[in-house]
């Protein structure tokens, strides 16, 4: 009688979920402040959904989850290139029924020498044993000098925040909060972007121009003045535009930096997807 009690409150202290965990990865290349050599600067950024997870009742009106995250950089052949594991905890809740819960995210920041490189991302939950969820992405590093050139483009949960501190989520003075997997869900009306202008114009007026479309057509365009150019070291640039009515579908950002002339002078895109029927957090925060 005392097993089936024992085994009983034990069951008791899980609430268990089927589901396999569910990692998404995201990457966004820089250019390496050290010009004489050739590689980029690498952000990584790792989101765990936690509704995935299995929540353990810590103590009355208390549970937890725990996800063990590897990371892993590979190179063309095969070998690591780098490899970290860290545990990640979402905040204790009170109650597991709620249907909406933070994402955790984990980001890394790396100098890599050119090449082709594989990402990949696994997660186990510490509470369900034997369930793993893995993703994987290419990264192609090409280090180039010449002309101007935007970096890849990080999109955003919510408007790049002047920050003087230094922190893995701090880049050019802003504080970033990346949008897992560029999601915008119901509730998010403006999408906003980071990006770094490298090499700009001397002595040249510059302006950006953003165009937004999905694979149906919808479209939408903004454009805006490029004030503090920076000489000699890169020009943030926090950019939004707004979502309006547009519907759900896969979209393609588009950022191009003109001139005086309207002439782009360099240009780049992000891929941004918008489900107006979903609720959920878009913004992963910093595990604590």
């Amino acid at each position: 009688m005392r097993l089936f009690l024992l085994v009983c409150l034990t069951l008791a202290t899980l609430v268990t979920k089927a589901a396999t965990p569910q990692l998404l990865l995201d990457a966004a290349r820089f250019r390496n402040q050290d010009l004489t050599v050739k590689g980029a600067e690498v952000e990584i950024y790792v989101t765990v959904l936690s509704q995935s997870l299995t929540y353990m009742r810590r103590a009355p009106k208390a549970f937890q989850a725990a996800a063990i995250v590897t990371l892993e950089i590979l190179k063309a052949d095969g070998k690591l290139a780098y490899q970290e594991t860290v545990t990640l905890k979402p905040p204790v809740l009170s109650d597991t029924t709620a249907a909406i819960k933070n994402p955790l995210s984990f980001q890394k920041r790396l100098a890599l020498p050119d090449g082709n490189y594989t990402l990949r991302g696994r997660v186990r939950d510490q509470y369900h044993a034997g369930t793993e969820g893995t993703a994987e992405m290419p990264l192609v590093l090409q280090s180039t000098t010449k002309g101007a050139a935007l970096s890849d483009l990080v999109v955003l949960a919510r408007p790049a925040a002047k920050s003087p501190g230094q922190n893995n989520f701090t880049r050019g003075g802003y504080q970033l909060v990346r949008a897992p997997g560029g999601m915008y869900t119901r509730g998010a009306d403006q999408l906003y972007f980071y990006a770094e202008l490298y090499q700009a114009p001397r002595g040249q007026q510059l302006s950006l121009r953003y165009h937004l479309q999905s694979e149906e057509g919808a479209a939408a365009d903004a454009e805006a003045p490029l004030d503090n150019i920076a000489t000699g070291r890169p020009t943030s640039i926090a950019g939004e535009l707004p979502l309006g009515p547009l519907p759900s579908g896969t979209y393609t950002l588009k950022v191009d930096v003109l001139d005086a002339r309207k002439q782009v002078v360099a240009t780049q895109t992000a891929r941004v997807r918008r489900e107006t029927e979903t609720y959920a957090p878009a913004g992963a925060v910093a595990p604590k």
